[in-house]
């Protein structure tokens, strides 16, 4: 799964019309109906908070295939790590520079371990 690179100016508009619904970091996904949303919006208060890390982990294992955006003070080192952890798509805040988050991404071709959305680490494979 790529992650979508979103700056703040074009964070507003073009997508209005499709079910989302945000949450705060704190609300217990486990138990969030899922029924009809197309995107659920991840708050991240500060970039040391990352329980919308866990929050987007736990929503991919629990079968959420539509959009999960990340907000609020997300940054370019966190782009991977959002990527593993099941984000589809981040806003990114103001001062970040999208095309060397875009770069960022590209480093790694491959993982040992897995994540959110690649559930058979490489080291679990036969042959």
């Amino acid at each position: 799964m790529s992650l979508q690179i979103i700056t703040q100016h074009n964070a507003d508009g073009a997508d209005k019309e499709i079910s989302a619904r945000a949450l705060a970091n704190d609300v217990d996904v486990q138990t969030l109906d899922l029924e009809g949303l197309e995107r659920i919006d991840l708050n991240f208060p500060k970039f040391t908070d990352g329980r919308a890390f866990s929050q987007a982990f736990v929503l991919r294992r629990r079968g959420f295939g539509g959009d999960i955006r990340a907000h609020g003070d997300v940054l370019i080192d966190q782009l991977l790590q959002m990527q593993r952890s099941g984000f589809s798509s981040a806003v990114l805040r103001d001062d970040q520079d999208a095309a060397h988050g875009e770069k960022l991404l590209t480093h790694y071709k491959a993982f040992y371990q897995g994540d959110a959305v690649t559930a058979d680490p490489k080291f679990a494979r036969v042959g």
